[in-house]
């Protein structure tokens, strides 16, 4: 007999809540593509939003509290890509890495999402909060990505090694944010083609 106990769904006002904040997080992003980081005031985000400034600080104390969920949600989603390999046997690990390239290149040449990206990296060259933020970020994006490179390289890889293959395949996907300004009317299909040879190449190379 199942005794578990269905989660009771989130109430009104937290539904409500979470909407709005999803709403002011919208009117952020748009905002910020549109005029930069500095030129996106709390003023402009709450006109976009159709709210007062007032009830902005009432969900975000500033900007860099708006950036910060921003991201939050950037990761929320890919903890939910991840979980999907969960249940994928190793040995077919790279073949469904290698599978989901064109999902990848889709992601990093969406013009929207890129210019809001490229956005919040510049302000994190310059304003230590925001790179606060972005590292905290990319420590919680290796935290996920390393499990999975020592599903495929084994437990015998040394720490040094398995971070600089980590850093090595962010390198080439991190990179697509800026080719898809400089070349946003590259081949894709000849891009996957041969970004498939080259990541697969990269998950089957030995250690050396």
């Amino acid at each position: 007999m199942n005794t578990s106990v269905s989660p009771k769904p989130a109430s009104k006002p937290r539904q409500n809540r979470e909407a709005r904040q999803q709403h002011i997080l919208d009117a952020t992003a748009r905002c910020v593509r549109q005029s930069g980081f500095h030129g996106a005031s709390m003023a402009s985000i709450a006109q976009e939003a159709g709210m007062s400034v007032g009830v902005i600080y009432r969900y975000f104390a500033n900007k860099e509290a708006i950036i910060e969920a921003i991201v939050a949600n950037d990761l929320a989603e890919l903890r939910e890509k991840f979980a999907e390999f969960d249940d994928i046997a190793d040995e077919d690990l790279i073949d469904r890495l290698v599978d989901i390239i064109p999902m990848a290149i889709e992601h990093k040449y969406n013009s929207e999402k890129t210019a809001l990206a490229l956005e919040v990296l510049a302000e994190a060259a310059r304003n230590p909060n925001v790179a606060a933020i972005v590292k905290k970020s990319e420590s919680q994006e290796r935290e996920l990505i390393l499990p999975l490179l020592r599903r495929i390289y084994g437990d015998d890889i040394d720490e040094t090694t398995l971070l600089a293959r980590n850093e090595i395949i962010s390198m080439i996907f991190d990179g697509m944010l800026v080719r898809s300004i400089c070349a946003p009317n590259i081949d894709r299909e000849q891009v996957i083609h041969y970004l498939r040879k080259v990541v697969r190449f990269a998950f089957e190379m030995k250690c050396l």
